[in-house]
C-alpha cells in the first residue's frame, strides 16, 4: 500500500467547540453576492407590488367616493320631490 502525501487539513478544535469566541469567520463572496441579489429582487418586487396596489387603491377610492356623491345627489332629489308633492 502507498502511503498518500496529502494529509487532511488540521482543525482549530478551540475554534469548532468555541464558535462564540471565534471572531475571525470567513464569508464566502460568491454565495454572499447570490444572498445579495436575492434581497435585491425581493425588495424590487415589494416596491412593484406596492406600486400596483397603489394604483389600484386610488381607482378604488374613486369610484366608491363618486358612487357616494352620486347617492347623496339621488336623495336629496328624492327628498326634494317628495317635499314638492306633499305641499
Amino acid at each position: 500500500m502507498a502511503t498518500d502525501t496529502t494529509t487532511f487539513p488540521e482543525g482549530d478544535a478551540e475554534a469548532e467547540l468555541n464558535p462564540g469566541q471565534n471572531k475571525n469567520f470567513e464569508v464566502d463572496p460568491v454565495s454572499s453576492e447570490i444572498a445579495s441579489e436575492k434581497v435585491q429582487k425581493i425588495v424590487e418586487k415589494r416596491e412593484n407590488a406596492k406600486a400596483k396596489r397603489d394604483g389600484a387603491r386610488t381607482l378604488k377610492n374613486t369610484i366608491i367616493i363618486s358612487a357616494v356623491i352620486v347617492a347623496v345627489a339621488g336623495a336629496a332629489f328624492a327628498i326634494t320631490k317628495k317635499l314638492k308633492e306633499n305641499k
